[in-house]
């Protein structure tokens, strides 16, 4: 059986507070990627030993840092090494946590048709491999539509021409729709499934004009979480299922949808979340009730 996450700052972020309400809704994990204003690669070592005074006392454990990794421009030597710099520094966080050695990346930020940049993408990822192995870590490659990767399709490409046991997926589906790829599920999680390591879960649609797509609660959008959680269910996903809510009351902008972190993007997030994960919860004991 899987097991029930949330980015932290997609609650609030007061690291105490987002981590009590992961817990009372059954969750054991917590992901991070901005805690008490801070990115997480910028997070100082007095502050995790705070988040992990906070993780004991409240029976959760950290499942994956949630970093920025390769949201850059292809091509751009100087942020490439500090994208390497960011991985290195988030790995060294994940081990003082110690309970994951899984670091969520990304395949640059999309500027034009993926076929023509296949290769350069490709070979970008020949240096942190590296630096993963010497490192004893595991990057969760997500698809996202604003990089050059956006569906499970894609992703599941690249996978299988890297083919290394420490590049995997973060499969995303709500990130699929906004993609205007195939069906999230059950098309995208069938490319990405075999080589999962962590799942995303949020919820979104297309405006009825088209022109539009935004985030809603879980399980008012447009994907199949019926589907998909009896998938995961039947497949024997026992990893986290970590609720990354992106929807709010008032919408949020695309800068914070594609940069997310920081008080303002984290504001009236514990009401939000609230909603997604007694709308995730009720949905999981139904698939579970009927299987």
């Amino acid at each position: 059986m899987f097991k029930l996450a949330a980015i932290t700052d997609e609650i609030s972020q007061d690291f105490g507070l987002a981590c009590s309400v992961v817990k009372e809704y059954g969750g054991e994990g917590a992901e991070i990627r901005s805690v008490w204003d801070t990115k997480v690669q910028a997070l100082t070592d007095q502050q995790i030993r705070e988040m992990r005074a906070i993780l004991q006392d409240q029976g959760v454990l950290v499942c994956c840092i949630a970093s920025p990794f390769f949201k850059c421009d292809l091509g751009d030597e100087q942020a490439y090494g500090e994208h390497l710099n960011i991985l290195r520094r988030c790995l060294e966080i994940a081990h003082q946590f110690g309970t994951t050695n899984i670091i969520r990346g990304f395949t640059f930020w999309r500027k034009g048709p993926l076929q023509p940049v296949w290769d350069r993408l490709v070979e970008s990822f020949r240096e942190p491999i590296s630096i993963l192995e010497q490192m004893d870590g595991v990057l969760g490659i997500e698809n996202e539509a604003s990089c050059y990767l956006g569906t499970g399709g894609e992703v599941g490409r690249l996978l299988a021409e890297i083919d290394h046991p420490r590049v995997c997926a973060v499969w995303d589906p709500a990130n699929q729709v906004f993609a205007r790829g195939e069906p999230a599920y059950p098309n995208g999680y069938r490319a990405v499934r075999e080589r999962m390591v962590h799942f995303h879960i949020k919820d979104a649609a297309w405006s009825a004009q088209g022109d539009k797509a935004r985030c809603t609660p879980i399980g008012e959008g447009e994907i199949d979480y019926r589907g998909q959680m009896r998938a995961l269910l039947q497949d024997g996903y026992q990893g986290f299922v970590s609720l990354e809510t992106h929807w709010r009351p008032e919408q949020l902008t695309e800068e914070q949808m594609t940069r997310p972190g920081g008080a303002a993007f984290s504001s009236k997030g514990e009401y939000a979340s609230r909603v997604c994960f007694e709308n995730l919860v009720r949905i999981i004991n139904e698939v579970r009730g009927n299987a």
